[in-house]
């Protein structure tokens, strides 16, 4: 990273910043070209989880090449200056890749949901249709490795955290 002293390094701060956010953008490579999409997901013990409805590109693209490369950002703010040229963000933001495979199985299909639903506030166990959960695609996304970074204001405008 160019900017060392934005660079988040600690494992904890990392592991906060995915287990409170919402949305996630993932990137895969679809026939040499890019391709970008925002998910909702859950975040449970170094993977991430994103659910899809049974048809559509994205899975087409992952089936050819499970490799990605994700982004997440948690609190970003812009903070207003004077004059154009003192505004700024704060922003902590995760790039990191991985690889994406399917959740196969009622039961394991059901705890990462689950794991989605507690990311986005619900209460753990809640009760699925059955239906529903042999209708969804499931993919879990391992991390392989991630970078964070935060922006050189964050400490100041934060109360001191270090990263």
């Amino acid at each position: 990273m160019r900017k060392a002293n934005q660079e988040i390094t600690d494992p904890k701060i990392l592991e906060d910043i995915l287990q409170k956010a919402t949305i996630i953008r993932l990137a895969m490579i679809d026939n040499g070209m890019p391709y970008l999409l925002p998910f909702n997901f859950g975040y449970n013990e170094n993977c991430i989880y994103i659910h899809s409805a049974p048809a559509g590109k994205k899975l087409e693209v992952l089936r050819r090449n499970p490799q990605v490369c994700f982004e997440v950002e948690d609190e970003t703010a812009t903070v207003k200056g004077d004059i154009a040229c003192r505004w700024s963000a704060i922003y902590r933001s995760i790039i990191g890749y991985g690889k994406v495979e399917f959740v196969i199985g009622f039961d394991k299909k059901q705890q990462a949901l689950d794991i989605i639903m507690q990311q986005h506030g619900a209460p753990a166990n809640m009760e699925f249709d059955p239906k529903e959960v042999e209708f969804v695609v499931v993919l879990k996304l391992k991390i392989d490795s991630m970078t964070g970074k935060q922006s050189s204001n964050w400490n100041r405008l934060r109360g001191g955290e270090k990263g």
